[in-house]
């Protein structure tokens, strides 16, 4: 998650080559280990209809090469791509290594930090409460929680749909400082608020779309407070319980489970890359706290989209995108849809994550990496994803266009795409 900026921009590839080549360690592929790549593959054949090439050899090998083109460009130690299209094959590899100290490889079944990935599980248990007839979307956030400004007109769908207009607390430099200069300390959510109600709105509710990770919080403390239950145990037993995810959990602290990565970030107080494996995610909470793994993002990815936790009235309400200031991309509530790709990414110190499905094609693609350095402003989960798409979906090639932005100072939590949000 990076501070409030979507972090979901237009990957421009470097031409020239950034740092050493990094060889695929290959695990779990439908291909065996592939020769190496010495020149560029034939492009993938694809149905007559222009639909989802099948995943052949030859397919699996231009794949190859575009992932290990981003790795070597964006400097990137490992990452995991998974690629799922029923009738069409798969593709699943780790390239990389785990570990820059002991030269670990990458492996799937890597538990990972997936950052703002979170948010799609906080909405989802909003969407929940409002098919409980708990709540309702167009309820003002007021009537729940105390002190919010402009709390008696901002609604539970302006929150989740990143139109509040609230300063995202990612942002403020003493948040910032206070994070860099001690990663390992825990956040309260009313601290968190703290950070962002000092700052004055920055658009009337529902002006536009900006990406907040304030927004996130008070869905978190508004779920909690009508539950009665803590955050966590909401999520555990009433989204990923029910979604059959097993290994995808809401951690209350620095936990962690092995086996992971390391995490790479130079989201720190000095500006140098440092290992954060370890830091306490709880700065991020409802907006980019949770830990999964592929198996469990790729199933995730299509019960996100097709809403089989949810009644078909309040899924058709999720899917219902606003403009986000980039063409074919809109955010819903609590995902977005980006040339046909919906989900959501995620990006926080030393992880970044992407976990997206096409209806169109029931195709499911997830994207993990040990790393949230920018590459010339774009964050890499982005580059992989559009080298990925534009080889077999070129009609949908994830992100879609848009220039590239500085990038943030605050912690990311992991976002999606657009203009500056940062979250992860």
């Amino acid at each position: 998650m990076t501070p409030t900026h979507i972090r979901f921009r237009r990957a421009c590839v470097a031409a020239a080559a950034a740092g050493l080549l990094v060889a695929p360690a290959v695990a779990g592929s439908a291909y065996g280990t592939p020769a190496p790549v010495r020149s560029a593959p034939a492009a993938p054949t694809p149905d007559a209809d222009g639909g989802f090439p099948e995943l052949t050899p030859a397919v699996a090998a231009q794949l190859d090469a575009a992932v290990l083109k981003v790795m070597r460009e964006a400097q990137v130690p490992g990452v995991i791509v998974g690629l799922w299209a029923p009738g069409k094959g798969s593709y699943v590899k780790a390239f990389g290594v785990a570990d820059k100290a002991t030269g670990a490889p990458m492996r799937t079944d890597f538990n990972t930090r997936i950052g703002s990935q979170t948010k799609t599980f906080t909405v989802t248990a909003l969407l929940q409460l409002v098919d409980q007839g708990k709540v309702g979307l167009d309820d003002p956030i007021g009537d729940y929680i105390e002190g919010v400004p402009n709390g008696d007109r901002i609604t539970l769908r302006e929150l989740a749909g990143m139109r509040s207009g609230l300063f995202n607390y990612s942002e403020d430099a003493d948040f910032d400082k206070a994070f860099t200069t001690d990663p390992d300390r825990p956040f309260a959510p009313k601290e968190l608020l703290a950070y962002s109600f000092k700052h004055p709105v920055q658009f009337e509710p529902n002006g536009q779309f900006q990406y907040s990770n304030t927004n996130l919080i008070l869905l978190g403390l508004l779920i909690e407070k009508v539950t009665g239950r803590p955050l966590k145990d909401v999520i555990d037993r009433d989204v990923v319980a029910p979604a059959g995810l097993r290994r995808t959990l809401f951690p209350t602290g620095a936990e962690f489970p092995e086996p992971h990565a390391q995490g790479y970030t130079d989201q720190t107080a000095s500006g140098k890359i440092e290992d954060a494996a370890d830091w306490n995610p709880s700065w991020a909470w409802a907006a980019g706290a949770m830990i999964s793994d592929l198996e469990s993002l790729r199933s995730w990815a299509r019960t996100l989209a097709t809403g089989t936790l949810l009644t078909p009235a309040t899924q058709a309400q999720r899917l219902k995108t606003t403009s986000v200031g980039i063409p074919g991309a809109g955010y819903g509530l609590g995902l977005f849809n980006v040339q046909g790709w919906i989900g959501h990414n995620g990006s926080l110190p030393g992880y970044e994550s992407l976990g997206v499905y096409l209806p169109q094609e029931q195709a499911t693609l997830v994207v993990i990496l040990n790393t949230d350095v920018l590459h010339d402003g774009q964050e890499p989960s982005t580059l992989f994803g559009e080298a990925i798409t534009s080889i077999v979906t070129p009609d949908h090639v994830y992100p879609g266009h848009k220039p590239s932005e500085p990038k943030s100072s605050a912690p990311a939590s992991s976002a999606p795409v657009q203009p500056a949000p940062t979250s992860g």
